[in-house]
Parts: structure tokens; sequence; C-alpha cells
């Protein structure tokens, strides 16, 4: 075996690692009894230490260094070797012991965080969280001279490479420019228009749940290579032979789950197309959590919340739950599903006011990191910050800082991506649109075929062979740009 090679088959063997910690922290999320908490967080926590170490072993720098001094020509083998790369620099910064203990800090802290978002009870948590800030802090200090980046971008890196806060923060400043204007005209004009009418319960359970599987297998997700289960907060897991969504029901309001498990699809449909040929090395997985996050926007706000698809999902909601089927009429759905609002709550905001929450999460974050902000001083600063961006000022913590599972699972640097997720959705759907005829007429059929079939050849198939914005690049001629996603929302919701 060449050095590349055995570096192939060391990379496989802790994506295997990485693939169990997967199943058992979805576990964890979906099925897993409340006795099983600290257990659960010792077996991903030595997941994760025997991960880390099979990545540091100095033969691990051995194969480096002798592959990349004959690196091998092909693009994707060349690509693949530069991740290894990257991976083993990020693992090389950081103890084992520090990994560990970060996992062991994270998963008792989410643990501690679900009775505390539930009683609206930060200070029950907020030891547990200082911990995992303290943590997060010793590993930011350490990746930040390795990979050449500040703290805060070291963390970013780990979810988005190539993105740093230079880079995020001009387009969230001016995406809060554009929604201090546009978000009063939104609402003026949604304000002169006739209100939605709420389609009326109960929605059984067992009856919302086939018609997610339903709809989810309708749009291409394969039940022969995933699983749809419940959850606290919806979420995609798994891997790409095995992926797990998960979504939760309410008897009053089949809207979340629903649209929930959309959303959801669009994670594992990315996930499901990702590279074969290059399945458990770096270069074959997903380019990213924004590039992830576009996946999941581009199925759920972008195609399956859009006029054409809408005039196909009423009749379906009709027949599926019966009674008056006025409510069920596109046009009542689009009033219903796209309905501006200041909300306390980010994964029950619209569209346009959702980057607010991320901006929200992305300013404090780093304040945090930065020692700047105290973790006591988080709710006070959290509520500060809301009225700042949008006007309102929640209640109580629980609808505050406790909302997100986020932060007390250790996910410091992820939020950015949201947004640039939605970003990117919009770009890539109006290039779909100019590059597949009759796209338009398919999602008016509930079909998705053609979609999917460009953003497997455009972006699930490339793996992470781009980053960030050379994939928006080859995908749809341009980097990242923000504008595109102001013209959706002019054209959704400012007409």
């Amino acid at each position: 075996m060449t050095p590349y090679d055995r570096l192939r088959d060391r990379f496989a063997r802790i994506a295997t690692v990485g693939e169990a910690s997967a199943m058992l922290g979805w576990d964890a999320s979906a099925m897993m009894p409340p006795g099983g908490a600290a257990a659960r967080g010792d077996q991903l926590a030595v997941l994760a230490g025997i991960a880390h170490g099979m990545l540091v072993e100095p033969a691990a720098a051995a194969d480096l260094a002798e592959a990349e001094a004959a690196p091998p020509a092909a693009p994707w083998d060349a690509a693949n070797l530069r991740l290894m790369r990257h991976a083993h620099t990020r693992a090389t910064a950081l103890p084992q012991a520090l990994v560990e203990a970060q996992t062991r800090a994270n998963s008792a802290c989410e643990k501690i965080w679900r009775d505390a978002r539930a009683a609206s009870d930060f200070a029950a948590v907020a030891p547990a969280l200082g911990e995992v800030v303290r943590l997060a802090c010793e590993a930011a200090a350490a990746l930040a001279p390795a990979l050449g980046l500040s703290p805060y971008d070291a963390l970013m890196d780990g979810y988005q490479r190539g993105i740093g806060a230079a880079d995020v923060a001009p387009v969230f400043d001016a995406y809060e420019t554009f929604l201090r204007r546009a978000l009063p005209e939104a609402e003026a004009l949604q304000a002169s228009r006739p209100a939605p009418v709420r389609p009326e319960g109960p929605f059984p359970e067992a009856m919302q749940e086939a018609l997610c599987r339903q709809l989810s297998a309708r749009i291409g997700l394969d039940y022969s290579h995933a699983r749809l289960d419940r959850s606290a907060h919806p979420f995609s897991g798994g891997t790409p032979t095995d992926v797990r969504i998960t979504t939760r029901y309410d008897t009053a309001d089949f809207t979340q789950s629903l649209l929930g498990v959309l959303h959801e699809t669009g994670h594992a449909l990315y996930e499901r197309g990702l590279p074969e040929d290059f399945a458990r090395q770096p270069v074959g997985e997903a380019a990213g959590m924004a590039a992830h996050e576009s996946q999941s926007l581009i199925v759920e706000m972008q195609a399956c919340r859009s006029d054409e698809f809408l005039a196909f999902l009423g009749p379906e909601l009709a027949a599926a739950f019966g009674g008056d089927a006025a409510p069920y009429a596109p046009g009542n759905l689009a009033r219903l599903w796209r309905r501006i609002g200041r909300g306390f709550i980010r994964v029950e905001a619209d569209e346009m006011t959702y980057p607010a929450h991320v901006i929200l999460r992305f300013r404090l974050e780093q304040a945090l990191i930065a020692g700047d902000l105290a973790v006591a001083d988080l709710p006070g600063a959290w509520n500060d910050g809301m009225r700042a961006l949008l006007g309102i000022v929640p209640p109580d913590d629980r609808r505050g800082c406790l909302q997100d599972i986020h932060w007390y699972d250790g996910a410091f640097g992820y939020f950015p991506s949201y947004t640039l997720g939605a970003m990117a959705a919009a770009q890539l759907m109006a290039a779909a649109r100019r590059a597949v005829p009759g796209l338009g007429a398919a999602l008016a059929r509930g079909d998705l075929a053609p979609l999917l079939g460009w953003l497997r050849a455009n972006v699930h198939g490339k793996g992470s062979l781009l980053g960030f914005n050379d994939l928006l690049r080859a995908a749809t001629g341009k980097p990242l740009d923000p504008l595109d996603f102001e013209a959706h929302l002019a054209a959704r919701y400012l007409q």
C-alpha cells in the first residue's frame, strides 16, 4: 500500500467510529431513557478519544508527509489529501484529554439543559454551560495558532471551512439594514390583506406521521435507507446509508411536523447523494454546515413553500385530513406558511426575521469566546439584542437564551451556517430555475425529481471537493451573493 492508500484506510476507520457516535447521538435524542445519560456521555467520550487517537498517531503524520511529497494527480484524491492534512492539523492541536473532557461536559450540560429549558431556569444550567464555554475557549485557543486563525474563526472552521467572522459580519450588517426597511413594509402589506384561516384539528399523530412519511418519500427520501422518529428538537443524523430524521407532533397543528420533516428531508437527501466512491473519506463528506443548510432550505423554503408546490400540496392535505377544504386552498396555505411576524423562537421564525435570530447568536457567541461576555450575563445580553434587532423582549429565558440546544452541546461557531445556508438556497434555486426547463411545472405536480437531479449534479455529488464559495461559483456562476436572498424575499413578501 502507498502512504496515501494507508491514509484512506485510516480515515475510513475513523469515519466508521464517527458513524457509531452518530448513531449513539441519535439514540440519545430519540430513544434513550433518561437513566442512560451518564453512561452515554462516557460512551461518546471514549469513541471521540479513539477517533482522535487514530488521527494523531505518529504513523499518520509520517504517511501524510510521504504522500504530500508525491501527491496523487487525480483532483479528487489531491483534494482528499489536503482535507486529511487539515483534519490532522486540527486534531494534533487538541490534547486527547481535552477532546474527551469536552465530549463529557457537552453531553452532561445538554441533559441539564433539557430540564432547565422546560422550567425556564437558566441558573440551573449556568454552571454546566460555564464549563462548556471554558473548554470551548481552551480548544479555540489551541486551534487558533495551528490553523492561523482567530479563536472564534477556528471554531467556525469546524463547521464551514474557509468562512470566518470577517466574511460574515458585513453580510449580516447589510442584512440588518435591509430588514429595518423591509420588515415594516412587509408587515404593512400583510396587514392590508385577509388573514389566513387555520385548519381545524385535531390532527392525530399517527395521521400526521403517515403524511410526513408519504410526502418525504415523494420528494425523494428512500426509506430503505432512512428512518423517521420523534425528538424534542427535529434533526437529521445517522450516516449516508442510514439517515435518521426526526420531528415532533402537535395534535392541534400539523404544520410543525410536516414542514420540519420536509426540512430534515433536504438534509437527508444531501447525505444520500454524497459521492459513493469517496464514502468515509474527507472529500466524500458534505461541503460544510452552511452548504448542508442550503439543501434543507432549498427543499423546505424554496421548493415546498413555493406557489407551484402548494398548488399540489393543498388537495393532498384536504384529502388526508378531511373537513372543510377551504383552509387547504393553496392561497390560504401561502398566507399561513409565509406569514411575517416578530417572534421569540428561532425555529418558528419566518424566513425574513429568521436571520435576525442568527445575527444575535453570532454576536453573543463571539463575545462569549472572546471573554467579553460572562455566562451569568447571557440572559440580559440576549434580551438587549432581541430588543435592538426585532424590538421585542422574551418574557422568560425559555423563550430567550434557553431555547436552542447548540451552546449547551458545545456547538460554538455553528449558527452563522443557518443564514449563510438560507442565502445560498435562494441563489441555488434561482440558478436551478434558469437551468432546468419546466421546473415550476414539475413542482406543481409535487415532483422534485428535476430539482433533485440538478442538486445531485451541482451540489450533492461534489462532496467536499470544493469550498463553500467555489461550490456556489461552479453551480451558479458566482460566490455567495446575499442580494439573491433579498430578491427572493422581496418577490415573496413585498409584492
